[in-house]
């Protein structure tokens, strides 16, 4: 066999040289290179707003609570102190425990203020919101010997009425809605309406009452009774507040603590409250202190961005910390 006729010879011939094949890969080199610049601008980027989010965060709190400070220190010196209850009485509504209970300290503290006074308009809400702030008006009046009113306004029924026997004096409008001394337990049933569809519950649980109150089980006689028997002892609770807020003034009737509402007319006849009045009223004829401040804790603007973001920068702050970690992908 000759050379010529080798069969090496008769493998493709690569056309590329090697200057070429070089090239293409500097232009892939630089492409590869180009892309992770980018990636890395834009991951700087980023983490670079993220901290800017933070850092508008930490300003608007900060001017939040300098604005509230200064708010307070510019109090007149003789004046009538004002705390709004109003709407749901519950942890995550804007009465809540912690915001009235922070008020009413500033409040009483306050050595210009004469008198607090609770203006409510509420239906009630969550009975262990409304007993926090009962017992701190209570320790707050024994401890700086300030009285306290409250004023209704279209209603304080439920949880609100709670707070507010706990005031010196309750003053409504004649139609104002007073009462509803009870305790309710709602929720709902599903299991016919499973029948029906035929879907079936399957429900697991490690203790025999824990699956107490599910609305996709059949609700038995004894967790009925359980649950009854809780509601009566909240109920008690209630009552005995009503009556030591109010003493001899409470007329009591069978219909009393039964959970019924009246107008304010009927209410004052009843003892449920002491007469009509307004807060203007009852910060001058009263309190003998025309001039009223607000102590009332409320979100500002920089406090409802803050909580309106507030998810936003924990998770900005969590992926931020993670970029900076070396991590695979």
């Amino acid at each position: 066999m000759t050379p010529e006729n080798s069969p090496l010879n008769d493998a493709p011939a690569n056309d590329k040289t090697p200057g070429e094949t070089g090239w293409e890969r500097q232009a892939l080199e630089r492409l590869v290179m180009a892309q992770i610049a980018e990636q890395r601008a834009a991951r700087r980027w980023r983490i670079g707003f993220r901290f800017l989010w933070l850092a508008l965060a930490g300003a608007l709190l900060w001017y939040s609570f300098h604005h509230n400070k200064a708010a307070t220190s510019a109090n007149p010196s003789s004046h009538t102190a004002l705390i709004e209850i109003k709407g749901e009485i519950d942890s995550e509504a804007n009465a809540n425990a912690d915001a009235i209970m922070t008020s009413l300290r500033g409040a009483f503290e306050d050595e210009g203020a004469q008198a607090v006074v609770l203006l409510i308009n509420s239906p009630g809400g969550s009975p262990v919101q409304a007993g926090m702030i009962n017992d701190e008006i209570r320790r707050l009046k024994a401890l700086h010997q300030k009285p306290v009113y409250a004023v209704v306004e279209e209603t304080c029924a439920s949880a609100a009425y709670y707070i507010a026997v706990s005031a010196d004096k309750i003053f409504v409008d004649k139609a104002s809605i007073v009462g509803s001394i009870g305790v309710l337990m709602d929720g709902f049933g599903f299991t016919g309406l499973m029948d029906k569809l035929g879907v079936e519950r399957r429900l697991l649980t490690a203790g025999e009452n824990k699956g107490f109150l599910d609305p996709f089980t059949p609700q038995s006689k004894q967790h009925r009774s359980y649950a009854l028997s809780m509601l009566t002892e909240i109920h008690q609770q209630f009552i005995k507040v009503v009556r030591e807020g109010r003493g001899d003034r409470l007329k009591e009737t069978p219909e009393t603590f039964s959970g019924l509402f009246w107008s304010g007319q009927k209410a004052i006849e009843l003892g449920l409250a002491d007469g009509y009045g307004t807060l203007d009223s009852v910060a001058r004829d009263v309190v003998k202190a025309e001039d009223i401040v607000d102590y009332t804790r409320q979100d500002n603007v920089a406090e409802r961005l803050a909580k309106r973001f507030g998810a936003a920068f924990g998770e900005t702050v969590v992926k931020a910390s993670l970029n900076l970690v070396p991590h695979l992908r």
